[in-house]
């Protein structure tokens, strides 16, 4: 298998950096083709099914054969994104969709399920594969993690810094391995962890992981500290990014040698792919060429020169303002402005008059007639006014800015109030033209050569930089020139007239012997032929190679089939049990005393770990069969090592393994997967168990009740954690609430600890006031206000073979942590029905993802032999 078989190979001197490929976003045809045509070296585009935009318009199946045919013409490559989790009975409809993918000849897959990953390893050995962001990789060990799991490329999660990714790089350098890194460049900042974002599903029931996002993330919150209100002005959009602008640091990711540099926007239309495509393209050859070029030119100067021919577009493209994300740094103050959360543009100013039909303001941009504006008056959740400018007129160093008649109420806009230019007709047109119609405007370099002597067929060699090879030969032979001969520049001039194909001239090497020359009609058809040859070399489809469909999904162990009697589950004979998940230390004794015997423990000061296990120990005597557990954080990146060492110290009975790194840190200690690691399918359970050694992992909070029966009956119960009882773990950010807006500080370093001092809580917009609550690594996870409960659910699931049961406790006291923890006592041994227990506790009756696109009407297991 080549280490990165879908990405350009070129020579590169020693010494000489390679030019990332650029990589855009197509939700749909004109999408595509505003890509291609200003400078995408590939798209990402989504299918009807395992997308993470099913808002997008998205391809079809039937649809890849031309797609990929069109996009291989242009020297273009073409990813289909497969990146949500996929569920045991949809395992066999996966296995066939992939085979369509592969036969196709699409250049890769880009997938977040580690089950996904496996089964396309058994379906094809050199299929390429590229790990999502939303299989959260931040560090060396998860790259590690992906190569052994046959990947090809890996894409970082959008929170490692410049700093981190030259770790990761330096650690697969001394590890002598080489993973190709691909990082978002531009585009719309997920607040969360891609991949670990659990609020569209315990909010609405739709589940980001299955590509329902419906960003919770850009709605207001109001902030409170220790049960009073904190005022924070007009901030109050608390976990909307400014939008990820990498512009500012092309230089940098260069020099870390990322391999891609990804667009966001498979949900924006053509407009904004050609725009920002076309942006980064320009200053991305500008970077290469002048900094990185034979005759380096000043970085400071070059990089002036690209803002200052950039920065329009970008913001008119799209923007809730523009920042360098997390690739600089941890900087809180500067993440989030928390004014709004919608498309602003370019800020023209703020209102300094108000007439009864025209506002009047001093520009910082240029505004003209036909210019859609908004007036920004803090309020963005309300209506807000806006509309096309009529007429500007400049006075006094300031204008005036007149507007359609009746399309402003002018008693809503206030002296002080921001404008924003949120359309520009003008730029759209320029922009359309970039890629409407049937005309190639972007074409790609190709190298000529030139061979032969007087009476011999001229052969003509063209070569394009994915390393096809065309020739052609003319049909009669060169002859002695006696004026006029064939030199270099007249070569150039007649065989680069490459008009209306895909290419452009790169280079002529020009080898012909003495002066020699050809009919001009003769050298115009050479050029034809190769230029047809080369161009039908470039779509024929890809030659991946597909196995027949034998045996079950995954070979060689009967423990990797998905086949339920090979798998050897049999009617359980253990009785189930209740775990109890405390995040507080006084919870400790309450669920001891309650007849937990089985403690998972999250803190958010590690070193509470020891004084947990110390009193679990004296808790439990001489009980060796109860156990302590102890979790670190959830993510994991370079320089977090002290955080892990601390987490060992404490000498707990076993780990929950929640990142790649811990399965690792913890190699040599009971280990048991937490939910984090996504697990819903019996490939991804088997993975974690039979490769990793972990004695369990938890079942993924995005499976519902039908969900869980399809893996109960494919994989034993035994191999699972199912959680009965939460507040659901929503957003999981490296965004620190507390750091932003209950201090000045940007980091941890500055920013005084106020997670150590307050309980804080973020208030919706119904009133439901969400916690809050910081891990050592200063990672903020907002939780749901309400438990929820699958108690319903109980008898059905240990029907199926379950024996593990999660009760999850967040900062509630010891009596209700007490009453809670026998009512499902009660409830598993069967003294208490389910319906009667979630009345009683006055819980949210509610299991993984309830209703929605996501619900699965039928469960429909794998069949032997049939992948």
């Amino acid at each position: 298998m080549q280490p990165n078989a879908t990405l350009p190979n070129p020579a590169v001197k020693p010494g000489v950096l390679a030019r990332p490929e650029l990589l855009a976003p197509a939700g749909d045809w004109e999408c595509a083709k505003a890509a291609i045509e200003n400078g995408a070296d590939a798209i990402y585009f989504g299918l009807e099914k395992f997308n993470a935009r099913m808002r997008a318009k998205n391809f079809t199946v039937a649809d890849l054969p031309a797609l990929m045919e069109f996009l291989h013409r242009r020297g273009v490559r073409g990813y289909v994104t497969f990146n949500t989790l996929v569920f045991a009975n949809e395992i066999e409809s996966a296995a066939e969709y992939l085979r369509a993918i592969i036969a196709a000849g699409v250049d890769a897959a880009i997938v977040q399920d580690v089950g996904i990953c496996r089964l396309i390893r058994r379906i094809s050995p050199d299929f390429p594969i590229h790990t999502s962001t939303q299989m959260t990789v931040t560090s060396a060990a998860g790259v590690e993690f992906a190569r052994e799991l046959g990947a090809n490329l890996v894409v970082l999660a959008r929170e490692n810094s410049l700093k981190e990714i030259a770790a990761i790089r330096d650690s697969q350098m001394a590890a002598g391995t080489s993973m190709p890194l691909e990082v978002f460049v531009h585009g719309a900042l997920c607040v969360a962890y891609s991949g670990q974002c659990l609020t569209s599903e315990s909010l609405g029931g739709r589940s980001a992981n299955r590509g329902e996002c419906a960003q919770a993330c850009r709605m207001p919150y109001e902030l409170v500290s220790d049960g009073a209100t904190v005022d924070l002005g007009d901030r109050r959009y608390l976990l909307s990014p400014q939008d990820l602008s990498g512009l500012n640091v092309l230089p940098d990711l260069v020099r870390s040698g990322v391999a891609s540099l990804k667009i966001e926007g498979r949900l924006k239309n053509p407009e904004y792919v050609a725009s920002i495509t076309r942006v980064y393209r320009q200053a991305l050859d500008k970077v290469m060429q002048e900094i990185f070029g034979p005759t380096p030119v000043a970085e400071d100067e070059v990089m002036t020169t690209v803002r200052r021919e950039s920065l329009y577009d970008l913001e008119m493209g799209f923007s809730r303002g523009l920042y360098t994300g997390w690739f600089r740094g941890i900087q809180n103050q500067e993440l989030a402005h928390a004014r709004f959360g919608t498309k602003r543009g370019v800020y023209l100013g703020r209102v300094t008059q108000v007439g009864n039909d025209f506002v009047t303001l001093k520009l910082t941009a240029p505004a003209k007639p036909g210019d859609g504006i908004v007036f920004d008056a803090g309020r963005p959740d309300a209506k807000e006014e806006g509309g096309r400018i009529y007429f500007a007129d400049p006075r006094n160093g300031e204008t005036q800015l007149r507007f359609g008649r009746g399309d402003i109420d002018f008693s809503r806009v206030n002296v002080g109030d921001r404008v924003w230019k949120t359309n520009d007709p003008e730029l759209d047109r320029r922009v359309r033209q970039t890629f409407e119609g049937d005309q190639i405007r972007f074409r790609q370099d190709i190298l000529l050569e030139v061979h032969g002597a007087e009476g011999t067929a001229l052969t003509l060699f063209a070569r394009d930089e994915q390393g096809h090879v065309a020739q052609a030969a003319s049909t009669m032979p060169l002859a002695r020139a006696e004026k006029q001969p064939l030199t270099t520049e007249r070569l150039t001039d007649q065989l680069g007239r490459l008009g209306g194909t895909p290419f452009k001239l790169g280079s002529l090497q020009n080898h012909l012997e003495g002066d020699v020359i050809l009919p001009v009609k003769e050298l115009n058809e050479l050029r034809r032929r190769v230029a047809v040859e080369l161009e039908a070399q470039r779509a024929t489809p890809k030659r991946w190679q597909i196995n027949p469909k034998v045996g079950a999904v995954i070979p060689n162990r009967p423990s990797e089939s998905v086949d339920a009697g090979r798998l050897g589950i049999t009617a359980p004979t253990s009785d189930p049990e209740i775990i109890v998940v405390i995040r507080e230390l006084h919870q400790l004794d309450a669920a001891w005393s309650a007849g937990a015997r089985t403690i998972y423990c999250e803190f958010e000061n590690p070193k509470l770990y020891r004084d947990a296990v110390t009193r679990f120990r004296e808790l439990r005597g001489s009980d060796s069969s109860a156990t302590i557990w102890v979790a670190s954080p959830r993510v994991f990146k370079p320089g977090e090592e002290w955080i892990i060492k601390q987490v060992l110290s404490s000498e707990a009975d076993g780990y929950l393994v929640r990142n790649y790194d811990h399965l690792k840190w913890f190699a040599d200690k009971r280990r048991r997967g937490d939910f984090s690691l996504n697990v819903a399918n019996p490939l991804t359970a088997d993975y974690y168990i039979n490769h990793h050694g972990l004695e369990r992992v938890t079942a993924s909070y995005d499976l519902n009740i039908t969900q869980l029966e399809a893996l109960l009956e494919s994989a034993p119960g035994a191999w699972f954690d199912i959680t009965l009882h939460q507040h659901m773990p929503m957003f999981h950010m490296e965004h620190c609430v507390f750091c932003a807006f209950l201090s000045s500080g940007k980091d941890y370093k500055d920013c005084g600890r106020p997670c150590d001092k307050h309980r804080v809580a973020l208030r919706d917009r119904v009133g439901a006031e969400h916690p809050l609550k910081a891990d050592a690594g200063c990672r903020n996870t907002v939780y749901n206000s309400r438990a929820q409960t699958g108690a319903e659910y109980a008898s059905k699931l240990m029907a199926l073979g379950a024996r593990s049961f999660r009760v999850e406790f967040l900062t509630e006291d010891a009596d209700e942590v007490t009453r809670t923890v026998k009512s499902y006592q009660q409830l598993i041994s069967g003294q208490l029905s389910g319906s009667n227990l979630w009345r009683e506790l006055k819980l949210i009756n509610q299991l993984g993802v309830t209703r929605g696109q996501m619900e699965t009407p039928a469960r429909v297991l794998p069949r032997k032999g049939s992948v």
